[in-house]
């Protein structure tokens, strides 16, 4: 395999890698088009995981490309504070009126990681704005995944996140993850089974006094752990215990935003509105880092009092509706649109379920789950090597073409919105060969 220019690959510290492994044996991309990366060696490798849940359109968009070499040409940067510039008025209202309800308001970050702990801050200072400063405790949920800053960490379930951090922030506490319910085995769309465990939040107001929590996080589908879908009515029962108790509902749509079940986002998807929505990835088809959090009338609205020269929310990055930022967003929303792609998980939903759901029975294989164009086939462990077989699955894979994405023993399928059925067939019979041919 290629090497660097200068043949050294020990500078770079690689996020959620096996450093060792990789600089032993690299994995090196060069390009990239449509549905297909091209690797330093020549090879294609069909995009299964949409680089990482982000190219929802695909690689190479004219469009995008485009607005990239224009807005650089016409303003590179401007200052994120005090001052502004059209796109992001213009995107921000865009994203405003592809959500339901009254999340009329849309406050920009870098990453899915800054989207979540810019919305657990508004929601504490809300309560804090309203008079409830006493509200402060935040509930995530065994299992999830909100990125890796300390708010978000603190909130996940994921233990391989957490180990190594300390004791993070305190006044947390989970519900009761849903994954695993005897009767859900190879689910398409919402399993039957398990919308009771929403009533875990109750038992956590119970031993906490709902009147000191401020939030309820949740991924609508839980893909970092494993492509874990909700069963049928869980996120609505959420909905109405938040509203009992007074508690804000945030859906962390990172992953399911922009397309990915075939809506726009989850909240359309399940007919379920939140109070704050948190994205990212899809949100510039991933060419240029951005993160957004979706907030509701009321929130917004609490905090536009006292005087008009004072800053109500003492938050932001430097990078906040970055110009290059917008307009690249902006043309990823042209994308989506003149394409069809908000509802391209839908149309081939089925298709790609049963493609999916037809693995069942290859070697290794215990459970399948679908939901738009998302699938996980979750695999026996070996004994005593928990994790090896599934990332055995994805070298393997990527040997043969195809680019697939490992959590534990799972694997996650999530491609590009573009995806043909052609696509479709050849990920399908690559897999099922892989698992023939690994141990």
């Amino acid at each position: 395999m290629d090497l660097p220019p200068n043949n050294n690959l020990d500078a770079y510290w690689m996020p959620f890698t096996a450093n060792r492994q990789f600089k032993a044996h690299p994995r090196m991309f060069v390009s990239a088009e449509g549905m297909y990366f091209k690797t330093s060696d020549g090879r294609d490798v069909l995009d299964g995981i949409a680089g990482l849940w982000c190219c929802n359109a695909g690689h190479k968009r004219p469009r995008i490309i485009e607005a990239v070499k224009n807005q650089v040409e016409e303003l590179d940067y401007s200052p994120a504070f005090q001052m502004g510039h059209h796109k992001a008025f213009d995107l921000a209202d865009r994203l405003a009126r592809l959500m339901p309800g009254d999340l009329n308001h849309v406050f920009f970050t870098n990453s899915g990681s800054e989207s979540v702990e810019t919305a657990l801050k508004m929601a504490i200072a809300y309560h804090r704005a309203r008079g409830e400063g006493h509200r402060t405790r935040l509930i995530g949920r065994e299992k999830g995944y909100h990125g890796v800053n300390f708010g978000g960490m603190s909130v996940g379930g994921m233990p391989a996140n957490r180990k190594m951090f300390g004791s993070l922030v305190s006044g947390v506490d989970h519900l009761r993850h849903t994954h695993g319910i005897a009767g859900n085995e190879y689910s398409r769309g919402e399993p039957e089974h398990g919308a009771e465990l929403a009533d875990d939040l109750e038992r956590l107001c119970q031993l906490h006094d709902p009147s000191t929590i401020a939030a309820v996080i949740v991924e609508p589908v839980a893909g970092s752990a494993g492509v874990i879908m909700p069963p049928k009515g869980y996120l609505k029962r959420l909905r109405e215990i938040c509203t009992k108790h007074g508690i804000l509902l945030i859906f962390d749509e990172v992953i399911t935003g922009f397309g990915r079940l075939g809506t726009p986002f989850a909240v359309n998807y399940f007919g379920v509105q939140p109070d704050l929505v948190t994205t990212a990835k899809g949100l510039t088809n991933g060419v240029v880092p951005m993160g957004a959090v979706f907030a509701s009338d009321t929130i917004h609205d609490a905090f536009m009092t006292g005087p008009e020269n004072m800053i109500e929310f003492f938050h932001g990055y430097t990078y906040s509706a970055n110009p290059m930022a917008c307009a690249t967003a902006l043309a990823a929303l042209d994308t989506y649109e003149e394409e069809g792609l908000f509802t391209r998980g839908a149309d081939l939903g089925d298709y790609w379920a049963d493609a999916m759901h037809g693995l069942r029975g290859a070697p290794y294989v215990k459970d399948i789950r679908t939901m738009g164009l998302i699938a996980a086939i979750e695999l026996d462990p070996i004994e005593g090597a928990p994790t090896k077989r599934a990332f055995n699955a994805f070298l393997k894979a990527y040997d043969k073409g195809l680019l697939i994405r490992t959590t534990g023993d799972i694997i996650a399928l999530s491609p590009p919105l573009i995806i043909e059925k052609s696509h479709i067939d050849m990920a399908v019979e690559t897999v099922r060969r892989v698992l023939e041919e690994i141990e």
